[in-house]
């Protein structure tokens, strides 16, 4: 298996192809088309990808890294949830909230992925994670060293860099001096063009982050979600200023995987996405400099 070298890399998450997921493509599918576009990380989401999810066969195990090795493909990214609402009337505890982290910290080590895209429940529009969200993150950093795994929080449209919630965040690792704690961003928060659907009555508009306050973050930041709405003929993303991100990354040396997240007007139809993501990972590869 060869060696990526240092700095930003081509990845994919499987979410791209929500539409031809089990209609049209199976998982093998993906993972070749993955491969043909020359891009190495994957990120798959557990609930989605992982057959009889939270108890996969042994079977399927095997034949995940046989996929790996006949595509050379890197496990880049496992997408979980605390799914705080799981139970009507009440959220999560403490002990709940963390017996569930610590089940997909060991599916996760067993697969092969050290970064976790660890979605918090939150309680409002604005994304703000349930108020205990310390208590079994604090209690849940042993497990995360004991199977070698970072759990990263998604910064997502309507969150900004400089949101109370992200300060809550750096503040937390900060204190606790975690290696196991980090931020996924993702790139939709640095959209600057409008969607049709942020003109529907009653929507308040959503303030973006710019591409240059991103440096900051940065040495939190495992991964990244490289989220597009539209890729054009000439190979630019028509919404996010891609060009202006990429160069901060190269700017602060990041490294790491950008996993193109294709979540365009045409997501969850079959027959669009493995177009979109090609063009998406060409626009990478020009811009990162393959």
């Amino acid at each position: 298996m060869r060696i990526d070298k240092p700095g930003a890399k081509r990845g994919v998450s499987v979410f791209s192809y929500a539409g031809d997921y089990g209609v049209t493509m199976q998982l093998e599918d993906i993972l070749a088309d993955i491969h043909n576009m020359g891009a190495r990380g994957l990120e798959i989401l557990a609930n989605s990808h992982i057959p009889d999810y939270p108890h996969p066969s042994e079977a399927w195990v095997e034949r995940w890294f046989e996929l790996l090795n006949k595509f050379d493909l890197v496990p880049v990214e496992y997408g979980h949830w605390v799914d705080s609402r799981l139970y009507a009337g009440r959220e999560l505890t403490t002990e709940e909230s963390l017996a569930m982290l610590v089940r997909d910290f060991k599916i996760a080590h067993m697969l092969g992925f050290r970064i976790l895209r660890t979605n918090l429940g939150v309680i409002d529009e604005t994304l703000t994670p349930v108020q205990n969200w310390k208590e079994f993150i604090q209690a849940a950093l042993p497990y995360a060293e004991k199977y070698d795994v970072v759990m990263c929080p998604e910064i997502h449209e309507p969150t900004t860099l400089d949101s109370a919630m992200v300060q809550e965040y750096i503040e937390f690792i900060e204190q606790t001096g975690t290696k196991h704690f980090g931020l996924n961003i993702d790139f939709g928060i640095f959209r600057e063009k409008k969607l049709p659907k942020d003109d529907e009555k009653g929507r308040p508009p959503f303030r973006h982050s710019r591409p240059e306050e991103l440096g900051l973050y940065l040495p939190y930041v495992y991964c990244c979600h490289a989220k597009f709405i539209e890729m054009s003929d000439d190979l630019e993303e028509l919404y996010i200023p891609y060009e202006r991100i990429v160069s901060v990354l190269e700017e602060h040396n990041w490294d790491g995987y950008l996993l193109s997240e294709y979540e365009g007007f045409h997501r969850g139809e079959p027959g669009y996405a493995s177009d979109q993501v090609r063009r998406h990972q060409a626009m990478l590869k020009r811009l990162i400099g393959e």
